[in-house]
């Protein structure tokens, strides 16, 4: 079958903050300047929101500048943060960080806690209700080209393909989204996004790109417990001083609070496992009185960027720009990177429609660099850029001294620049060399499985489709990563896809769950030798948060 082709002024791949601001910011500059300018954001999530997960703690800083009168709209920021606490934990106790001493990055009066889930949500109602054309269930699996090697949009994929690659009865051709300029905002390590930076080699004279995993808990408590507002961040145990990472605990409303745990792909020891570290985590006296009582209603994990300013691509190539966590945005200090990556998407829109108004089609906006430069957004992770290379560096307590001495004293203006130029998929010991980490079974209450923890994802996939996990090698899981690594991916995985399955009388063999992925992308960024390769599954498949 021929896939049928739409065409569009700009078609924007992800439906997160960033894409949904961009789409708004268009539509707002259309009505403006009375030019009509057709928008798309295509979404492969089953919903708008079903594919977020974040923290969160949001600034409302692009979203004051993008829709003012939001809270007259409706916008789901509904719990202002009121307090907060900053602990270092040991095994069994606790020691509190002065709020007064947090630097300035890390303050949050006039934040609010969220599920940045339903504040996509609210902002696709925006962008529809401006005339955005929203399709969500459709991944974007493929990068169109024209002959001259510019982007000429996406194309999604084909519905109702069997595991053998045959047709099944249900089959339908992808649709093909052309478009003058595509803007591409999927995410933390975007399936179309890493391949447009190789590419174009975007990220030519830059650190790479590093990351960490961010696992993520939503409890239901007692009232008697719910401190609405209040927000609390660690660092210290279970992790060890070398290993970069840390956690959130956040009271939303109705008696909710967000816990998750946030590791650094750079960690070394490939016995670590950064879902069995977040299940720890959750029993230190000082975590555990918040959930006391509670029920676990969902959980989910999500890659996320960590690098900053020197592992940002250039922005922009022929035909398109790179916007959001699709580039890279995450003020690391601040933990967050929602505002940040919606006024990249508002930057792009303004850049994009400049482009569109002087009748120029497919070309490479190297003004987005530019803008982004005069931005806030640059002014804020420049602040920012040494903060990950000292904790990679130094470890906890160095980490915390250069940090201080950078923003408290400098504002984060020291006339250096850190850097970090070793990929996170290289930085594995040898398993020979590493010390075991023997893991408690879960409780059932405060603890659990992966696979109880997948169910409540709600995470589904059609079972006879391609595997979306894909093995440029088949035997390197086997021959190359159990040997030397003991297959980290058994453990680096939050949701339990990969296992090394051993039989009385039979050499070991490497199984994939597909069904089970949540989409954090971990294994395509953690994988030693970057032998995974994640690509697009059916549109609709994986997790459907309902408010994370």
């Amino acid at each position: 079958m021929t896939r049928e082709s739409m065409e569009f002024d700009v078609v924007i791949v992800g439906g997160g903050p960033a894409g949904l601001a961009s789409a708004i910011r268009l539509r707002q500059l259309s009505e403006q300047h009375g030019q009509d300018i057709s928008v798309c954001v295509v979404e492969k999530g089953s919903e708008i929101g079903a594919h977020i997960l974040s923290g969160a703690v949001f600034e409302p800083r692009a979203l004051n500048e993008l829709l003012p009168n939001w809270k007259e709209l409706g916008a789901p920021l509904n719990t202002p943060v009121s307090d907060e606490e900053f602990l270092f934990l040991s095994e069994k106790s606790s020691w509190s960080w002065p709020t007064s001493l947090l630097i300035p990055q890390q303050r949050n009066h006039g934040n609010y806690i969220i599920s940045l889930g339903n504040l996509c949500r609210w902002l696709g109602q925006q962008a529809e209700a401006m005339g955005v054309n929203v399709f969500p269930g459709f991944a974007a699996s493929e990068v169109l080209y024209h002959d001259d090697g510019s982007v000429a949009g996406i194309a999604t994929g084909d519905m109702g393909v069997a595991r053998d690659g045959t047709h099944k009865s249900t089959y339908q051709p992808g649709y093909e989204l052309r478009a003058k300029y595509t803007l591409f905002a999927e995410g933390c390590h975007g399936h179309l996004g890493k391949h447009l930076i190789k590419k174009f080699n975007l990220r030519e004279g830059k650190d790479p790109q590093h990351y960490g995993i961010g696992l993520k808990e939503l409890w239901e408590v007692p009232a008697e417990q719910h401190k609405p507002g209040l927000v609390v961040h660690s660092a210290g145990w279970p992790l060890d001083s070398g290993t970069y990472g840390g956690s959130f605990l956040y009271h939303l409303e109705n008696n909710q609070i967000a816990v998750g745990f946030v590791i650094g792909l750079g960690y070394t020891n490939p016995y670590l496992s950064p879902y069995d570290e977040f299940q720890r985590f959750k029993t230190h006296p000082a975590i555990a009185k918040h959930l006391q009582g509670g029920t676990r209603i969902s959980y989910g994990a999500r890659a996320l960027n960590e690098g900053g300013l020197q592992s940002l691509p250039k922005l922009s190539f022929p035909g398109g720009l790179l916007i959001g966590c699709d580039a890279g945005f995450l003020n690391l200090p601040k933990i967050k990177g929602s505002h940040t990556a919606m006024k990249s998407g508002m930057l792009g829109a303004e850049v994009v429609f400049n482009a569109l108004k002087a009748d120029k089609q497919h070309a490479d906006l190297t003004e987005m660099q530019t803008a982004f430069e005069q931005s806030w957004v640059h002014e804020e992770l420049y602040r920012a850029r040494n903060t990950y290379p000292a904790f990679h560096k130094w470890g906890l307590l160095g980490g915390v001294m250069f940090t201080g001495i950078d923003q408290l004293l400098f504002r984060g203006k020291l006339p250096f620049t850190l850097r970090v130029p070793k990929p996170d998929h290289e930085m594995l010991t040898l398993a020979s060399r590493a010390k075991k980490i023997v893991y408690p079974k879960p409780d059932g209450v405060l603890t659990f499985d992966k696979l109880s923890s997948v169910y409540i994802s709600n995470t589904n996939h059609e079972e006879d489709q391609p595997c979306h996990l894909q093995l440029k090698d088949p035997s390197i899981p086997i021959d190359h990563n159990l040997a030397l690594y003991d297959e980290p991916a058994q453990r680096y995985c939050p949701a339990g896809v990969y296992e090394v399955v051993r039989e009385e009388g039979k050499a070991p063999r490497f199984q994939i769950n597909a069904q089970n992925c949540v989409h954090c992308k971990t294994c395509d960024i953690k994988d030693p030798k970057q032998n995974i390769q994640w690509v697009t599954p059916e549109g609709t498949g994986g997790p459907n948060y309902p408010n994370m």
